[in-house]
């Protein structure tokens, strides 16, 4: 005579149960520990796509201390981090034209982000790492830099200048290897 099988559940019936359990509970964390892993890269790469640019008006001295020569100002950095410390700082050529209008120059350079400056005898920005030179205007006269210094945008608030500071790019045009 055969054994009669009973309806109650085998003990192989048990161990698939828990191997389906388990089987999709480290599927589940696997998928997690990678979107932890992956979401930081993503975020990198988007992050500067969606953020704004931080713009600040930033006061850089009164109206009679700027004449028709170049001036470097300093200012604090739109977005500075708290341990930034010095490197918080950045600077401006800035030139008083008439009485109700100013120029306003990055002194970053448009190549590799050198600070250029200002030579008076043939007025022309010169940056000392690349050979970079641009003219009184922000044009570039010689060298590697592929833009024009980056214009600010200014203004007379009572008595005092302010410049618009934003972060500054190196340049809006990818370099090629040969110019770097």
């Amino acid at each position: 005579m055969k054994p009669e099988s009973t309806p109650e559940t085998s003990p192989c019936d048990q161990c698939s149960g828990r191997r389906s359990f388990l089987a999709k509970l480290s599927i589940g964390l696997s998928g997690l520990i990678g979107a932890m892993m992956v979401l930081p890269g993503v975020a990198f790469v988007l992050g500067p796509v969606v953020r704004r640019k931080k713009e600040v008006w930033r006061a850089v001295g009164k109206l009679e201390q700027f004449d028709n020569e170049f001036k470097l100002v300093s200012y604090e950095d739109p977005s500075p981090v708290p341990w930034s410390g010095v490197t918080a700082q950045s600077g401006a050529w800035i030139r008083r034209v008439s009485d109700t209008e100013f120029i306003a120059f990055s002194i970053t350079c448009r190549h590799l982000g050198c600070p250029v400056r200002w030579v008076k005898g043939p007025e022309l920005f010169m940056c000392p790492c690349h050979g970079g030179v641009y003219y009184k205007d922000g044009t570039v006269a010689a060298g590697p830099p592929p833009e024009p210094l980056h214009r600010m945008q200014i203004r007379v608030v009572q008595g005092e200048v302010e410049i618009k500071t934003t972060p500054v790019p190196l340049t809006t045009t990818p370099l090629k290897a040969s110019e770097v």
